[in-house]
């Protein structure tokens, strides 16, 4: 189990990547933090997402 936005999220042992396809995020123009570091876009791929973690993601909003 982790916590996505503060949400109790059935999920571990996999990367951002899957966490963010599972989720149905887009990877453009999102932000992703585990255990409030960023993790760069760049490891999305290998970058794990273990048990109790918790997870921001941000997605960025046009307007003006």
């Amino acid at each position: 189990m982790i916590t996505v936005n503060g949400k109790e999220t059935p999920f571990a042992d996999a990367t951002v990547a899957d966490l963010l396809a599972t989720l149905d995020v887009p990877d453009r123009g999102v932000a992703v933090a585990v255990d409030a570091e960023v993790v760069p876009k760049s490891e999305w791929g290998r970058f794990v997402v273990e048990d109790g973690a918790h997870v921001e993601v941000v997605t960025a909003v046009q307007g003006g």
